[in-house]
Order: structure tokens, then C-alpha cells, then sequence
């Protein structure tokens, strides 16, 4: 986990499923949300683009030697960065600015092949992961993705939230794209599609890092103070592994899951 002027990267073992590394630049960090005890609410915010699928690509169709020049075709891409970008993008632009940027709201495998072609801008701007896509699949950041946004022109700006406060004030104005470590036993979530209720999940082993969209507080609780109380509050996430895994491709995570795990977890919300 070299951290160098200021940058702190955290690489994490390849994964078709899983592609984020944590890569936090303190120039970028000083960009960031902040709560300052404001009243929160019950929030859930709706990707205007069907849930994506960066796994079963043939049969989606989708072939990516045709997406991105000097690309292979595979059967999984570690698109995990913008695939959440994707989702959380497709809630801030209207319809004709989505249409502009050429994201398909009504055509899954479309806009999968949208975000793998971001993907692969991405692994070019991020600076701090030594890897490009292709011919190395081997991921990027929620910064690097965030870059690859504004480097299109889509969004203007990007800030950080770095606690559970803040996160949870984030969400209150839009989603937020959030980067995990990854447990084995969250490949597969419980019956009520919490990953962190799964037994043993701690000590199940780390399978790699994610990037997912968080899209909503469904439970908030706070403190007379304002400050939120992290074991009754509940994240909605949004994965990248199609409608028929979690709750209709989303899950749920207990907001002190977030704090306990913080340290190896970025947010970063997307400014038109």
C-alpha cells in the first residue's frame, strides 16, 4: 500500500468479476462533502439504465475486440468502476444529455458496451495504476473513472465523503460510487440481499476490490446531534452483475459495515 506524494494506492488481486484498486490523492481529497448535524432522510435514487452486466458478455452479445481496439473477446470484463459510473451518471443526466452521451436507457447490453469503452479510457487516465486495458486487464479506481468522466465532458466536478456522516449527507443530494475490499462470502448475499449478514463473512477471505453505485439510504437513523448512527442505517447499492443476483442486482449494507471497513473504502460523487 505505497503512498507517494501524497497519493495512497491499494491494489488488489484481479478478478473478472472484481476490477477496483483504491488509489486516494490528497489534492483530490480536499474536494469533499461535509455533514454538518442537518436532519437526514429515507432516500433511494433510481439508475435511469437497466442494472448492467460486466459477467456472461457472449451472451449479452457483447464482443469486445469490436468495443475497444486491441481488446480480445472475453466472457468478463473487470469493468466495475464504470459500470457503477454508468448507473450513477444515468440518474444526474436528463434524457437528451443522456442521449448526447450516447448511454442507452432501454438496451442493457448496450449500455454495458458504453461502460466497458470507459473502462478502457479509465485504465489510460489512471496515473497510479501501472496497468492498461488492453491488453491487461487488471482494473482501476473510482477516481480514474471519475477522470475518464470529465476528461469525456460529462460531469464538471467530483468530491469525496470521508466518513459515515458524510456519505450519508451525500446521498441525500444523488448517488454516490463507492469502492469496497470484497469478501468471498458476498458473492453470494442472504435472503434479504445484506451481504454483511452472511455468516462468517470476516472470515471468509478477500476476494478482491469493487466498485458498486450506491443509490440510496433505505434506513436512516441519527443521534439528537445530528451525527448518524451507523448500526440502524442501511446503504441500497447497485451492482454490476445483472438483475437476477441480490435484489434485482442491488444489496444492502449496514452503514457500520462501512465504518469498520472505511480505511480500504473510497466515495466519490459525481457534479455535472
Amino acid at each position: 500500500m505505497p503512498t507517494t506524494h501524497g497519493v495512497l494506492v491499494r491494489h488488489y488481486t484481479p478478478h473478472p468479476a472484481l476490477g477496483r484498486h483504491q488509489v486516494l490523492d490528497a489534492r483530490s481529497l480536499a474536494h469533499r462533502r461535509r455533514h454538518h448535524g442537518a436532519a437526514l432522510r429515507a432516500v433511494r435514487w433510481q439508475p435511469a439504465i437497466p442494472v448492467l452486466n460486466q459477467q456472461d458478455l457472449v451472451a449479452q452479445g457483447i464482443e469486445t475486440s469490436a468495443l475497444v481496439a486491441g481488446a480480445p473477446d472475453v466472457d468478463a470484463v473487470g469493468s466495475c468502476t464504470a459500470n457503477a459510473a454508468a448507473a450513477a451518471l444515468s440518474v444526474l443526466l436528463d434524457p437528451d444529455g443522456l442521449a448526447r452521451a450516447g448511454l442507452a436507457t432501454n438496451d442493457a447490453a448496450a449500455a454495458e458496451r458504453w461502460a466497458i469503452a470507459l473502462y478502457a479510457e479509465a485504465t489510460a487516465l489512471d496515473e497510479f495504476i501501472p496497468y492498461q486495458w488492453p491488453p491487461a486487464d487488471s482494473g482501476s479506481s473510482g477516481l480514474g473513472v471519475a477522470r475518464a468522466l470529465k476528461a469525456r465532458g460529462l460531469i464538471g466536478s467530483y468530491t469525496h465523503a470521508l466518513d459515515a456522516d458524510a456519505l450519508a449527507a451525500a446521498l441525500q443530494d444523488g448517488p454516490v460510487l463507492l469502492g469496497l475490499p470484497w469478501f468471498t462470502a458476498w458473492f453470494t448475499p442472504g435472503r434479504d440481499a445484506f451481504v454483511d449478514t452472511v455468516p462468517y463473512w470476516r472470515t471468509s477471505g478477500l476476494a478482491g476490490g469493487h466498485e458498486v453505485c450506491a443509490i440510496g439510504l433505505e434506513e436512516v437513523a441519527q443521534h439528537r446531534d445530528g451525527r448518524i448512527i451507523p448500526e440502524r442505517t442501511v446503504l441500497r447499492l447497485r451492482n454490476s452483475w445483472g438483475p437476477a443476483w441480490g435484489q434485482g442486482g442491488d444489496f444492502f449494507l449496514r452503514l457500520s459495515t462501512y465504518v469498520a471497513l472505511r480505511e480500504q473504502i473510497d466515495a466519490i460523487q459525481l457534479h455535472l
